[in-house]
């Protein structure tokens, strides 16, 4: 069976962005994340985010100002709370545990583009899931590329820059985000010697 341009770019394979379904998806969700972020009232603005996305938790909230790609491969746990201004790229699965927070102007970005100008000129995209774990708290003005998974309990500091994935209990800050504390599973500071 032959594989849409959906199925390959969801598994993080090479696929054609200008695919004709993928356009329309994109401009479907652009109108309606148009009219929805214009919404003063929470309860209908967070209702209607969560029609669009692939599966959400109890107690979603976002803030206005909330932008993503696709929203099929948007994937959130219970008590999900996201500030102004969320922007998930969502060509592979970005998926967040249970209690996530997340500060304003924070990005989650899955797409990867070729090194090879030759690929990149051709319109080939591909891309790398976001795994975050349960009780996560994003600073603002975090960045979150391609391919990171963060354990339980990581807090990641403002304008930090993720690149590369992180296990459980650690305080993260920087560009490009290193650990700079380490915490015990109550969120008490490790003191190292």
């Amino acid at each position: 069976m032959v594989k849409t341009q959906r199925e390959i770019m969801t598994a993080g394979d090479a696929y054609q962005q200008f695919d004709p379904e993928l356009i329309a998806r994109r401009k479907f969700i652009r109108k309606q994340l148009l009219t929805i972020n214009q919404l003063d009232d929470n309860a209908q603005r967070n209702q209607k985010l969560q029609d669009l996305m692939a599966d959400t938790g109890a107690d979603f909230f976002a803030e206005t100002g909330i932008e993503f790609d696709y929203g099929f491969n948007i994937h959130i746990g219970d008590h999900f709370y996201a500030n102004y201004h969320l922007t998930l790229l969502d060509t592979c699965p970005i998926t967040f545990g249970t209690h996530c927070y997340v500060g304003p102007d924070c990005g989650f970005y899955t797409p990867v583009h070729p090194l090879s100008a030759r690929l990149r000129d051709a319109d080939v995209e591909m891309g790398k899931p976001i795994t975050v774990g349960n009780s996560v708290w994003f600073g603002g003005h975090v960045t979150v590329l391609p391919g990171v998974t963060l354990g339980d309990r990581v807090v990641v500091g403002a304008g930090s820059v993720v690149t590369k994935s992180f296990g459980p209990d650690v305080v993260i800050a920087g560009n490009p985000a290193r650990i700079i504390r380490r915490l015990d599973a109550d969120g008490n500071v490790i003191k190292t010697k």
